[in-house]
C-alpha cells in the first residue's frame, strides 16, 4: 500500500480518466489519497472520479487539453490551495504515427508539447512545491518505444528518450530533499487508447501488461527510481539500450511492431 503520508494528501494524475491512469486513480483512491484528475474526455474522467469518491475519497476534475496555453495556469489555480504530495504525469498517448518529412509538422509539435513541454510545466511547479515540503514523489509514465528509434513514431519515440534521460537527471536533484523521482517505463499495455487504434494484442508469444498490473507496480516501486520497467520488460529494454549493431535493432524492432498493427 502506497504510503499517504510521504504522498497524499493529495496527488495530481495528468491523463487519469481511462487505462493506466484510471487504474491509479483507483489505487490511490484505496489507499486514501484524495485527488485532482486532469483529461480531455468529460465521460471517462467524470466515470472515474465517481469510482474514485465511491473509496471514500474527495476528488477534483479538470476537463483539459493540456496542449492548450492557457493549461499550465488552470492546472495552478485548481490546486492552489491543496497540499501535493505526488504527481503522475501519464498524458502522453497522442503519438501520430506517420513518417517524419511528409507528415503534418503541427502534428509532431503536438507529440512534443504534450509529452515534452506539458511534463516540463507540472513538473517543475509541483517539483518545487514538494521541494519545500520535503517529501512527495514525481512518475513519468515512459514506454519502451523510448530506448530505440521507429518508423512512423520517431518523434514520440525521441519524446519518449527525453523523458527517460530527464527522469534521471530530475532524480539526482531531488533526491537530497525527500522527493522520489521515477519514470515508470511500459511495454505493450491493453489500455483503451490501444484498442481504439485497432493494434493486434492476441499475437502468440506477446506479453501484454494489464492497467491494473502496472499502475500497481509502478506505485510499489515509486521510491526505486529513477527507472523502472514495468511488466518483465527489463530484458527487452536492455537489449534496446546497446550499442552494438544499431542498424539491425532498429530494423529487427520494426519488423516486430509491424505484427500489431490492424489487418489491412
Amino acid at each position: 500500500m502506497i504510503d499517504k503520508d510521504v504522498y497524499g494528501p493529495w496527488a495530481v494524475v495528468a491523463g487519469g480518466s481511462e487505462g493506466v491512469g484510471a487504474a491509479f486513480a483507483h489505487r490511490l483512491a484505496e489507499a486514501g489519497i484524495n485527488l485532482v484528475l486532469i483529461a480531455r474526455k468529460p465521460e471517462p474522467l467524470e466515470r472515474t472520479a465517481h469510482e474514485a469518491r465511491a473509496r471514500g475519497v474527495e476528488v477534483r476534475t479538470l476537463q483539459l487539453d493540456l496542449l492548450a496555453e492557457t493549461a499550465p495556469a488552470a492546472v495552478r489555480e485548481a490546486t492552489e490551495d491543496l497540499d501535493i504530495g505526488l504527481l503522475i504525469f501519464n498524458a502522453g498517448a497522442n503519438s501520430y504515427g506517420h513518417e517524419f518529412v511528409t507528415g503534418d509538422l503541427d502534428r509532431f509539435q503536438g507529440v512534443l508539447g504534450l509529452n515534452i513541454t506539458s511534463q516540463l510545466a507540472l513538473t517543475h511547479h509541483f517539483g518545487a512545491r514538494m521541494k519545500e515540503r520535503g517529501s512527495g514523489g514525481i512518475m513519468l509514465v515512459g514506454s519502451l518505444a523510448g530506448y530505440l528509434g521507429q518508423g512512423q513514431v520517431s518523434v514520440y519515440s525521441a519524446a519518449k528518450a527525453f523523458s527517460r534521460v530527464f527522469s534521471e537527471g530530475l532524480w539526482l536533484e531531488l533526491r537530497p530533499f525527500g522527493v522520489h523521482v521515477l519514470e515508470l517505463v511500459l511495454g505493450v499495455t491493453r489500455t483503451p487508447a490501444m484498442e481504439r487504434a485497432g493494434l493486434r494484442m492476441d499475437l502468440p508469444g506477446l506479453d501484454v501488461a494489464e492497467p491494473d498490473d502496472v499502475a500497481g507496480e509502478g506505485l510499489e516501486h515509486l521510491a526505486d527510481g529513477p527507472v523502472w520497467v514495468a511488466g518483465g520488460n527489463g530484458a527487452r529494454a536492455e537489449q534496446r539500450n546497446a550499442f552494438h549493431d544499431r542498424a539491425g535493432l532498429v530494423l529487427g524492432a520494426q519488423e516486430a511492431s509491424r505484427r500489431l498493427l490492424p489487418a489491412e
